[in-house]
């Protein structure tokens, strides 16, 4: 029998995504660590989630 995958956390809004990624750049002349980076790339995958509408609005 086929295992179902475990359900995904709700993911954020495009503006709410948006806003944590302006606020990892806050300065622009500083360059992001590791850890920074990391977290960038999570909220970049998750918004590309949400803006090809592979999120289903909570009621």
């Amino acid at each position: 029998m086929p295992t179902t995958p475990p359900p995904r956390p709700p993911l954020r809004t495009a503006a709410e995504l948006n806003e944590l990624i302006r606020a990892l750049w806050s300065h622009p002349a500083v360059p992001l660590t590791a850890e920074q980076r990391e977290e960038y790339g999570r909220l970049c995958a998750e918004l590309r989630r949400v803006e090809r509408g592979d999120v289903v609005e909570a009621a």
